[in-house]
């Protein structure tokens, strides 16, 4: 999966060394909360490779580095929001652009591993919301428009994201393969009489890749190191 993006302007000396450390440690704390929620601290020191003391310099506590990193995430989300809606698509291809996007970026993951494991801050929740209603300012324009079937609410979303990002492959690649085959799926499931002709054929689409081989399945048995 694409690791967190934080841009920083160019920097020199003490601010650039600053500067590569937190984007290791923000990195690195992606990794280790995604494996275990419940990982101290020490974990993302040692998975960024950086002294503790340099993560509690930047960090107060856990909660601190947790409210950042989802932040982070909403940031991506939001992003990825924005520029569907500026590309100035039709309803449909906004919609499944969107959601494609989302689970490519991998930042709902982390956000269904860290709810309810810390205190929300009050910019954290203006951030979440910012990110909801775009959301669901993409879902509503294809769902007035007719391209979507009836019945449909605009936290189903939530729920696809919270399914799609449970399916894990033995690599990066496998990963995003598969999702995108559950999506397709989904996509044509929810199609409504609106949607582009490629979109209502009720299984007409070609799923990406093959489907999971028993082997995968037994990997999920298989303790992470």
């Amino acid at each position: 999966m694409d690791p967190i993006e934080t841009p920083t302007p160019a920097l020199s000396g003490r601010r650039a060394q600053a500067a590569r450390n937190d984007r290791l440690i923000l990195a690195a704390a992606r990794t280790v909360f995604l494996r275990d929620a419940a990982a101290p601290m020490s974990a993302v020191a040692k998975e960024a490779g950086v002294g503790i003391s340099a993560l509690y310099h930047r960090y107060e506590g856990k909660e601190d580095l947790v409210r950042r990193l989802c932040a982070d995430g909403l940031e991506r989300f939001a992003r990825i929001a924005q520029e569907c809606l500026d590309a100035g698509a039709d309803p449909w291809t906004t919609l499944t652009e969107f959601v494609t996007g989302i689970i490519d970026a991998d930042v709902h993951a982390l956000t269904v591993n860290l709810a309810g494991t810390f205190t929300p801050s009050e910019d954290l929740g203006r951030l979440a919301g910012d990110a909801s209603a775009l959301g669901v300012r993409i879902f509503e324009a294809a769902r007035t428009a007719g391209v979507l079937r009836a019945g449909l609410v605009a936290e189903d979303l939530t729920l696809l994201f919270d399914q799609v990002t449970a399916v894990l492959g033995p690599d990066d690649e496998r990963t995003r393969q598969l999702r995108h085959r559950y999506l397709t799926i989904w996509f044509d499931g929810v199609a409504g009489d609106g949607a582009p002709p490629g979109a209502t054929g009720r299984g007409a689409a070609d799923l990406p890749g093959p489907g999971p081989t028993s082997e995968e399945m037994g990997r999920r048995w298989i303790p992470r190191s």
